[in-house]
């Protein structure tokens, strides 16, 4: 079980804070349950409850300061995607977005970034797909480092091309 005050990642809502464990009191749901109540760390005002025994939520601790690190460090070594079939591109980023992993968010992040020079090259712009995935990953990716190295969330793109350019 997750702690008081731990940050984790959770599903689609990305960092939240654990503020605690509740039994809920409404119709159709089980009063014997127990749950998490989770505030995103990213959009206020809202709460997230989601069981603490779910199968189908995917709930992890965040990485800490040094995997934050040593993942920034990593991403030149990380391997791009390269699907030709739009279908199956689209298939491969949902999937890469499910594992809930961070290396598979910069292979999206790099993949499109590469994709999207190629086709501006080609005087086309990037698939609205593309966009949709490539934003989802940099949300996810941005907000779990950003919570790791405890800076703004703003700041994790120049962190990241600072550490990049003093491997150089």
């Amino acid at each position: 079980m997750f702690e008081t005050g731990e940050l984790v990642m959770l599903g689609a809502s990305g960092v939240c804070e654990v503020l605690g464990t509740t039994h809920m009191d409404m119709p159709g749901v089980d009063k014997d349950r127990l749950y998490y109540v989770m505030k995103p760390k990213y959009s206020s005002g809202s709460k997230v409850y989601t069981p603490v025994d779910s199968k189908k939520t995917v709930i992890r601790k965040i990485l800490t300061r040094r995997q934050a690190k040593a993942l920034v460090e990593k991403i030149p070594e990380i391997e791009t995607l390269w699907i030709e079939n739009e279908k199956q591109r689209e298939l491969c980023y949902k999937e890469a977005i499910r594992k809930h992993d961070c290396e598979e968010w910069v292979k999206i992040i790099k993949t499109l970034y590469q994709r999207k020079q190629d086709r501006m090259v080609r005087g086309k712009k990037i698939t609205s797909v593309d966009e949709k995935y490539w934003h989802i990953a940099e949300d996810y990716l941005y907000g779990e480092l950003a919570a790791a190295l405890e800076i703004d969330r703003a700041e994790v793109e120049a962190y990241i091309e600072d550490a990049l350019k003093e491997k150089v």
